[in-house]
């Protein structure tokens, strides 16, 4: 039966938008690509009031859209369906189509209405109430960096920075922070500000990044952690979608170029008690005991949480030294070389700065490692090393896995981290990507053929 609430927004939608001929039903699968089915406008009641049926394999794929059987949701069992559901708020006008269509975001359920263990929306839900249950309410805001490409690669086959819409000149240098950046392409710029307005997602500042075509635009920090992951995949589907309408291709791939710098993911996280009072903050000092406590969580958990945070080979590209991209387990204020940065600012706004992740994970999974590692800290108040001054680069803390195997490793001899995903979506996350890993690893790269073909 619809509840009153679905009943409400299904009557106003539509309403609103009489124009409507389909909708795209979009579930996100383990690396947070958008799959689904596009519906016609009689069905959309039908699918608020009954669910909708996908095969549960959606969430046993690897990054090209494989199926792994060794996960025993495909073939093994029958390859069954599950009920996706609506996700409120989520249906809207996808305004780039040439004719009317709307979308609206589904989230994965057993037929018995519980949630499936496999979707990664459900696994963050699920770290959420732990940390209400200790009354403690997450406020977080997610920062994408990615990239505009030409849709044209050079004579060679590779990728080349776009041609400026204003210039009329390939982009080869940008100046983090340039206004004149922006303004070379404000109208695709203004265009994804557009759109977000029109979906409800919560797009805050855009920055021009320090490679030629690499931006980065911000979502405003939200009381809710889900609603939260729910606009950074539509903001990504959003950029991704416009930037085509404009003629530019856009990726969220961690290191598209080898020579400049990868594009990130990062999380703003603070805590608030049942007053609302930001419980990280310190009239005196610049943290407190208990941010300190949710620190030591996590970088205690930071290694098993790499897969998560870095889920492909191409994530690892990344780290390196003199990018600003944390390489070690370490923590500061106000220090742009460590994983975990504490922003000055008001004291009410203190807040944690994850640094770690690409912008090629999933944000669900991402926001419920962080969370599930502040809570692990803060329970049993785990006290971190000290914090670090100055270039983080030349500290001796201890390195994170950074290759893909490695962190894998991390992953699968851990406990803790696998009793706050489930063991049933570690065990599965690891087998697809243990899988995908193992399929890359059998390719053999232009670049070995040209060194040792006639060299061995």
């Amino acid at each position: 039966m619809i509840k009153v609430g679905q009943t409400t927004e299904v009557e106003n939608f539509l309403s609103n938008h009489p124009e409507v001929e389909a909708i795209d039903v979009l579930i996100s699968d383990l690396v947070g690509f958008a799959r689904g089915k596009r519906i016609e406008k009689s069905s959309l009641e039908k699918i608020y009031s009954s669910g909708l049926n996908m095969p549960a394999t959606i969430f046993s794929m690897n990054v090209l859209g494989e199926t792994i059987e060794e996960c025993g949701l495909g073939q093994d069992i029958g390859e069954p369906d599950m009920v996706c559901k609506p996700i409120a708020n989520t249906l809207h006008m996808a305004s780039w189509h040439d004719r009317p269509i709307a979308q609206v975001l589904m989230s994965m359920f057993n037929h018995d209405g519980t949630p499936f263990f496999a979707d990664p929306r459900n696994i963050l839900s699920n770290v959420v109430r732990q940390l209400a249950e200790i009354n403690l309410y997450p406020v977080v805001a997610v920062e994408l960096e990615f990239y505009l490409l030409d849709k044209n690669k050079d004579n060679k086959g590779n990728l080349q920075a776009p041609i400026s819409p204003k210039t009329g000149k390939r982009d080869e240098h940008t100046q983090v922070y340039s206004v004149d950046t922006l303004n070379d392409y404000s109208a695709l710029l203004d265009d994804i500000n557009r759109v977000c307005i029109e979906q409800n997602v919560p797009a805050d500042t855009a920055v021009a990044e320090c490679a030629p075509g690499q931006f980065e635009i911000n979502l405003k920090h939200e009381a809710d952690p889900v609603a939260a992951c729910d606009n950074a995949i539509l903001l990504k589907r959003i950029i991704k979608t416009v930037a085509d309408k404009h003629n530019f291709d856009a990726t969220f791939m961690a290191k598209p170029y080898s020579n400049e710098a990868g594009s990130g993911m990062h999380v703003h996280a603070s805590l608030l008690d049942e007053c609302g009072n930001n419980v990280f903050a310190d009239e005196h000092n610049d943290y407190n005991e208990t941010l300190e406590h949710a620190i030591g969580g996590m970088l205690e958990l930071m290694p098993a949480s790499m897969p998560l945070l870095c889920p492909n080979v191409n994530s690892y590209r990344r780290f390196m030294p003199g990018y600003y991209v944390a390489m070690a387990k370490n923590w500061g204020v106000d220090n742009r070389t460590v994983a975990l940065r504490l922003p000055r600012g008001h004291k009410n706004a203190t807040r944690i700065e994850h640094r770690v992740s690409g912008a090629d994970a999933n944000p669900y999974l991402v926001m419920a490692v962080i969370l599930a590692s502040i809570h692990h800290g803060i329970t049993n108040k785990i006290k971190p090393i000290n914090p670090t001054v100055g270039n983080a680069f030349d500290d001796d803390c201890e390195a994170l896995p950074l290759k893909l195997d490695r962190a894998l490793a991390e992953l699968e001899k851990d406990q803790i981290l696998t009793s706050y995903l489930g063991e049933e979506f570690t065990k599965n996350y690891h087998t697809v990507k243990q899988k995908e890993l193992e399929q890359f690893d059998m390719h053999i790269s232009e670049l070995e053929v040209k060194w040792y073909l006639s060299n061995s």
